[in-house]
């Protein structure tokens, strides 16, 4: 397809097709969307306060909790609002300056959240297989440490792309992105030029962040497995697989959706379909559910005694 003219410097704004064939429920689903989106925010502020608050939750799961809670924050934000405006509006436009700052913040602050998924896995890890050096290992300043490098992480390997996807030429005006954001795929996919390179330096960053973390996860939780196994009491195993369940069931969905739609060396085809499995990854249904079965008091209390139960495997060398 030859250029129109209209490189991305003319370029002022795009269309965002949202979802398909939803006139007869488009407010139901506002209404939906926005209660839920509301609750998690409300959730999610009171989990960072909480954990700022309550010195019994100033430990470093609950640390990396409120962190990945901050991200959970952001990460709806730069997708839902829009999202819920064009249920309202028959003019689904969004900037191009819009659009690109959403494409920016959406893939800096995912992959923020797939590293430090990795680091709470890590931390899980070093709690229960090495209790005893744990309080060394996971100190404040590590804790900070390895936080900021999962901000870090995210916030600079995305740049580069995104400056190039604002450089390319896009061949009409005012052209529909096939989803409800402004994604990697869907962008690539208007643009009147080759974007083959784009297209696999995309799939190799993408494949760094999230198979390299997810290899980090599944290490951790094989030796938790492993250690949780050679507990005698089944009282004990059950206590050990409480203090993962959640955080290992959002691993699983979030790992699954990515890798299904960005672990793939060409973004640009079936865009039409990206958009339900995206809704795993921006959607707050469902990760609240690692956010807001974690922070209970008694639970630091538990985690204290299920210590004690792993102190005879870490003196042994586990």
């Amino acid at each position: 397809m030859a250029p129109a003219g209209n490189q991305s410097g003319g370029m002022t704004e795009f269309l965002l097709a949202g979802f398909p064939d939803l006139n007869s429920t488009r407010m139901e689903l506002f209404s939906v969307f926005l209660l839920v989106y509301l609750l998690t925010l409300t959730g999610n502020v009171l989990i960072v306060g909480a954990v700022g608050a309550d010195t019994r939750l100033q430990t470093p799961m609950y640390f990396f909790l409120g962190n990945l809670s901050c991200l959970e924050i952001l990460i709806t934000s730069v997708i839902i609002p829009k999202m819920l405006s064009n249920f309202l509006s028959r003019q689904h436009t969004i900037s191009f300056a819009g659009c690109i700052t959403q494409f920016y913040f959406y893939f800096f602050l995912g992959a923020s959240e797939f590293l430090l998924l990795a680091v709470m896995s890590v931390d899980r890890y070093l709690a229960i297989c090495h209790p005893l050096r744990y309080p060394l290992l996971m100190s404040g300043a590590v804790c900070f440490r390895m936080a900021l490098a999962c901000w870090m992480g995210g916030l600079f390997p995305v740049l580069g792309p995104t400056v190039a996807v604002a450089l390319l030429p896009f061949c009409k005006q005012g052209a529909v992105v096939q989803h409800f954001f402004c994604d990697s795929g869907p962008l690539l996919h208007l643009a009147c030029t080759n974007t083959k390179k784009l297209e696999e330096t995309d799939f190799v960053l993408a494949s760094l962040v999230i198979v390299s973390s997810l290899m980090i996860s599944a290490a951790s939780y094989g030796h938790i497995i492993l250690a949780v196994l050679r507990i005698p009491s089944a009282s004990g195993r059950q206590k050990a697989f409480s203090t993962c369940t959640s955080h290992l069931m959002v691993v699983t969905l979030f790992y699954g959706s990515a890798i299904f739609l960005y672990v793939r060396p060409s973004q640009s085809g079936s865009v039409d379909t990206n958009w339900a499995v995206t809704m795993i990854t921006t959607s707050p249904f469902w990760k609240p559910c690692e956010l807001y079965s974690e922070p209970k008091p008694q639970a630091q209390y538990q985690e204290a005694r299920l210590f004690a139960e792993f102190t005879e495997f870490d003196t042994n060398g586990s």
